[in-house]
Formats: structure tokens, C-alpha cells, sequence
């Protein structure tokens, strides 16, 4: 079964994108081509000069026997020459593939950063890393063998068929076209139905690396719930998968060399016979034989090898297509034509009926419209799933508002450049993920140039210190996968000091002080208080005791604002708020009570 034709047009067409980083190198892919084209030729003249040794050594119609040191001569220097500027060759288009990966692997990955939260969200992680790697392994093997060994085997058929039928027989070139069509044919068609079996096998392998990659993410859920043995038994089964797979591409493969190999033996019994036959005949010599079978040999090995090339490079071009495919992934969240830039050092933030859906059947946000003014604190509270998040998150342009606008001025924030709008903001977010890297790397973050007296004052502003001073490395000390070796309150106290460090115009915290405890969370806030002053800033809280001193307090329920006003005048209302109020403080003071009754 062929693959649909699209498919086959969409790899051809992925292939254009690779001219323009071989173009980038004109003087070394041609330098490479004279190379080529000087080796090869090389290797074509050296069956004719063993002709004329292996004649000469006969003595063809003289009786003496002479040593032709100049053929001899020759025929080294052509095989000298054949390697050397094969290597040649290759010394000097290497540059231009290894180039042309760098540069293909960066606009990739440039890409993948600059697309909507939403593709990130539902990306499978292990499948695209290994989209990518096996792409760029593609393009290497496209770029350093197919080029150089397809066209020129090509024209070395065509070379040796015009020798053959110049200086014996057209039954010579008869042959050899014959049973090189008859190659291809059986090459190309049974290529096309094995491919099935390797894309197959590629996404059942992506599948399981997804899996795999997956599972070790989340290492301790799977140690909470005991679920090693599930997760083995998931893995087994994807690769039980991929073991078909991949017996049914080798299966076919074996198909494929067993033909092919019969096309050659064909082949070379036939031309052998021939020579054979004129030989006995008088009408070829010796080293006419020698040089027919050295032309069978020197032209059916590389097609044989030409076999390869053209299932690696049906397989490569299918990589490389579903790697160059990821290109082809538009963000919806797009830069706008003419970007402004944010005009205020305290600028003014605007939510002007703000309607959000994520999918047509759920909507988060509903006609909510509220403003923070120059240096204001404006918090937003209530349940969870209540739609507090997002509104961060339109802020900062992971999402487009569906309708109504948000505005930084008087700019709607769709007529900023990305770059210059977060970089005006600095987040603070609920799940704090780190590098695996040195706290001061991940402190560093927020300002990649600053210097380390800078990171050291973020780090004693986020309360960092005394963790710093118990660890023997220090700064230097390592914080593992997603920063996994921390607590959740040390993790966020990395995340505050990376805002502190980055500072911003405008600062939102996310629930910053969710995973500390009441001494860390008192001390934090107070930094925090101290941190928002000269600063625009949204700040989204489960706790209404880290919001109390806000200028506004919005409530937020089912992506409404029902309430809104200072702490104050929210307690006196004795609405929604209140009753917020006073089931947290009550759930606190039995908490505190059960506490020191146990230890009573």
C-alpha cells in the first residue's frame, strides 16, 4: 500500500526548505560538486587503464612481455585520486551540513517557544524531542549521503553504459540499462510499501518515549500511588507494539535485499557471459574481460548501496517532514504588524469586558471589566475553577480574549510587541518549576546579565538566606528535575526572587505564597508589600489574609466579578466575601486548636 500522494508532496515540498541553507555556502557546495565530479571520474577511468595494464602484461598480438610502469603509474594515481578527493569532498561540505543542522535545530526550537500556551499544554513532550532528533538525523544523512551518492551513481551508469557501448558491444548497454531499471522498479515499489512499516514503527516508538518520558515527569505520583508495576505494564504494551512494528519493517526488508540481490546476480552472469562468449570468439581480450567485470563490480556495488540510500532517504525525508512539520504549526497568539511599545514606567491596566472560552462549550471569563491604577494593588479572589488564573494569564498574552480587550494605557495589549510586554511583567506563578540547575541559575533567570551581588539581594528579599547559608554549596547547590530536591516553599521563594530581581513595571503573584508556612508566609508578604510599592500590581489569592491590604479586592464566582471593594467595606457588606472570611479564619482556629491539643 502506497502512501497517499499528499504525503508524498508534502515531504518533496518540506525538502525545498533546505535549499536556502545550502545556498548560504555557494563557494563550498560548489567547491564539494568539483570534487565530486573529479573523484568519480577517477573512478570511472580506472577499470580502462587495468584494460590496458592486464593487455599490455598479455602482450596482446607481441610475443614479449613488458612492465607498463606508466599504466601502472596512472592507474594509482587514479585510485589515489579517487579517495582523496572523495575525502576532500567531504572535509569541505561538512561545514555546510553541520551548519545547516545548527541552524535548522534553532529555528525549531525558536518556533516551538514562540507558540501559544494552549500547544504546549497538549504537546506530548517525548514525541516532539524525538520528531526533532530524529528530523536533524535525517537532514544529516539527506544533506552528507543522498546528495552525494544518488546524483553521482546516477551518472556514473551513464558514463560506464556510453564505455561499454563505445568500445564492445550495445548487448553491454542493453544490459546494464536493463537490469538498472529493473532495480529501481523493484527498489522504489517495494520502498514505498515498507515505509508503511517504519512510519509505523516511528509513531509507535514516539508514543512510547512519550510514555516513558511522561511517567518519569511524574515520579513521585506514581511512588504516592504505588503504580510502578501499571505504568511498566502501559510501557510493555507500547512496546510490544513497536516490536511488531519493527519485525514487520524487517520482514520487508528482507524482501527487498533478496530481490534486489537477484537483480544483480542476474546481471552479472548475464554481462560475464557475454564477455565470455566474446572472448572465445576473438573479438575481446583479456583485459577487455578484466575491464567488464571491474565495471560490474565497480557499478552494481554502489547500486546496491544506491538501494540503501534510497530507503534511508525515504525514511529520512519522512523525518525531516514531520520534523519540518512542527513549522508549519501557527501560534494564536500572533505578534502584531506595527507593535508599540509600553509607555509608562507605572502603567494603568485595563480589563474591559473580558470574555474568555477555551473551548466553544466552556466558557471561563464573562463581561468582567475592572481597572488598576498607576502603583495599585488589586487583588482577585475566590474558588477555585472560578476563573482567577486566566485572567493572569490573558494578561500576559498566553491567551487572546475572545471579546472585550485589555488595555496597558490606553494600548490594547494585542498592539505589543510579546517581547515588550512581558517584558514589562514579572510573574510569580502557583507552580513554581525550576531548571535543573544552581539556585543561582534559576534566581538569575529574571535578569540572565545580573551580576551575582544583585542575585544575592533578590535571594535575602525572597527570604532566601538562611536556606543558602545551610547548604554547603550555596548558591551553587543544585535543585534537580524541576527543581524536585526543594520544598514547595523554597521553590516559590526562588520564583519571588526571580520577580524581584527581574523587576518589573507591573508584578502579578499567583497564589505566591500558597506552599508557606504562617512564619514564611508573614515574612514573605511583608517583602512582597514592600516589592509592589512603586509597582502595578494583580494579585490572585486563595488566602484573603495575604490580600487584606489591597486597594481593591475583586471575587470573583463562575468567571463573574459579584463583589468588589477594599477588605473593609467587603466585611461590612456581609456578602459572599465575608463568609470566605470568616470559614477560613474559623477552619484556621480549629486547626491551631487541634494543634496544641496535640502536643498538650
Amino acid at each position: 500500500m502506497n502512501p497517499p500522494e499528499g504525503t508524498r508532496q508534502a515531504e518533496w515540498r518540506q525538502l525545498k526548505l533546505l535549499l536556502p541553507y545550502l545556498l548560504a555556502f555557494p563557494r563550498r557546495v560548489a567547491l564539494a560538486v568539483a570534487c565530486l565530479l573529479v573523484a568519480k571520474g577517477a573512478t570511472v577511468l580506472l577499470p580502462i587503464a587495468l584494460k590496458h595494464i592486464v593487455d599490455a602484461l598479455n602482450g596482446g598480438q607481441k610475443t614479449e612481455v613488458y612492465l607498463p610502469i606508466m599504466l601502472l603509474a596512472a592507474y594509482g594515481g587514479l585510485r589515489l585520486s579517487s579517495v582523496l578527493f572523495g575525502e576532500l569532498r567531504d572535509l569541505v561540505f561538512g561545514r555546510v551540513t553541520e551548519r545547516a543542522m545548527h541552524r535548522i535545530a534553532l529555528r525549531i526550537f525558536q518556533h516551538l517557544h514562540a507558540l501559544d500556551l494552549d500547544f504546549h499544554l497538549s504537546r506530548p513532550t517525548g514525541g516532539v524531542s524525538r520528531d526533532i532528533e530524529r528530523g536533524v538525523g535525517g537532514i544529516r544523512f539527506l544533506l552528507r549521503f543522498a546528495l552525494f551518492n544518488v546524483a553521482p551513481t546516477l551518472v556514473e551508469i551513464v558514463l560506464v553504459t556510453g564505455i561499454m557501448f563505445f568500445y564492445y558491444s550495445i548487448w553491454f548497454a542493453v544490459i546494464i540499462v536493463a537490469s538498472v531499471a529493473a532495480y529501481v522498479a523493484v527498489t522504489a515499489a517495494l520502498t514505498e510499501w515498507r515505509t508503511r512499516h517504519v512510519r509505523e514503527a516511528n509513531r509507535l516508538d514516539a508514543r512510547a518515549n512519550t510514555r516513558a518520558v511522561d511517567s518519569l515527569l511524574n515520579y513521585e505520583t506514581v511512588k504516592y500511588f504505588g503504580n510502578e508495576a501499571f505504568e511498566a505494564s502501559n510501557y510493555d504494551a507500547d512496546l510490544e507494539q513497536w516490536e511488531a512494528a519493527m519485525r514487520r519493517s524487517r520482514q520487508s526488508l528482507g524482501v527487498l535485499n533478496t530481490l534486489q540481490a537477484l537483480v544483480i546476480a542476474l546481471a552479472i552472469t548475464a554481462m560475464m557471459i557475454l564477455a565470455a562468449h566474446r572472448v572465445v570468439a576473438g573479438a575481446m581480450t583479456i583485459g577487455g574481460l578484466t575491464m567488464v567485470n571491474a565495471y560490474v563490480l565497480q557499478l552494481f556495488l554502489p547500486l546496491n548501496a544506491l538501494g540503501f540510500v534510497y530507503r534511508e532517504l525515504k525514511r529520512s525525508m519522512a523525518n525531516a517532514s514531520r520534523m519540518f512539520q512542527l513549522l508549519d504549526i501557527a501560534s494564536n497568539v500572533e505578534e502584531p504588524d506595527n507593535p508599540v511599545k509600553v509607555a509608562s514606567q507605572q502603567p494603568r491596566i485595563v480589563f474591559e469586558n473580558v470574555d474568555f472560552t477555551y473551548q466553544s462549550d466552556r466558557q471561563i471569563l464573562k463581561n468582567v471589566s475592572f481597572t488598576i491604577e498607576p502603583g495599585q494593588k488589586v487583588a482577585v479572589v475566590g474558588a477555585s475553577g472560578a476563573g482567577k488564573s486566566t485572567l493572569a494569564r490573558l494578561l500576559f498574552r498566553f491567551y487572546d480574549v475572545t471579546e472585550g480587550a485589555i488595555r496597558i494605557g490606553d494600548t490594547d495589549i494585542r498592539n505589543l510587541s510579546l517581547s515588550a510586554l512581558r517584558d514589562a511583567i514579572g510573574v510569580v506563578p502557583q507552580d513554581t518549576v525550576l531548571f535543573n540547575d544552581t539556585i543561582e541559575y534559576n534566581i538569575r533567570y529574571g535578569q540572565p546579565d545580573a551580576d551575582r551581588q544583585a542575585v544575592e539581594r533578590a535571594a535575602h528579599t525572597a527570604h532566601l538566606g538562611a536556606l543558602i547559608e545551610e547548604l554547603p554549596a550555596g548558591m551553587d547547590t543544585l535543585v534537580g528535575e524541576r527543581g524536585l530536591k526543594l520544598s514547595g516553599g523554597e521553590k516559590q521563594r526562588i520564583a519571588i526572587a526571580r520577580a524581584v530581581l527581574k523587576n518589573p513595571p507591573i508584578l502579578i503573584f499567583d497564589e505566591a505564597t500558597s506552599s508557606l508556612d504562617s512564619h514564611a508566609e508573614a515574612g514573605i508578604s511583608s517583602a512582597l508589600a514592600e516589592l509592589a510599592v512603586d509597582h502595578t500590581t494583580l494579585v490572585i489569592a486563595h488566602r484573603l489574609s495575604t490580600v487584606v491590604d489591597a486597594d481593591e479586592i475583586l471575587v470573583l464566582e463562575r468567571g463573574r466579578i459579584i463583589e468588589r471593594g477594599s477588605h473593609t467595606n467587603l466585611l461590612d457588606a456581609g456578602g459572599h466575601y465575608a463568609s470566605m472570611w470568616w470559614a477560613q479564619h474559623q477552619s484556621s482556629y480549629i486547626s491551631q486548636a487541634s494543634a496544641r491539643y496535640a502536643l498538650g
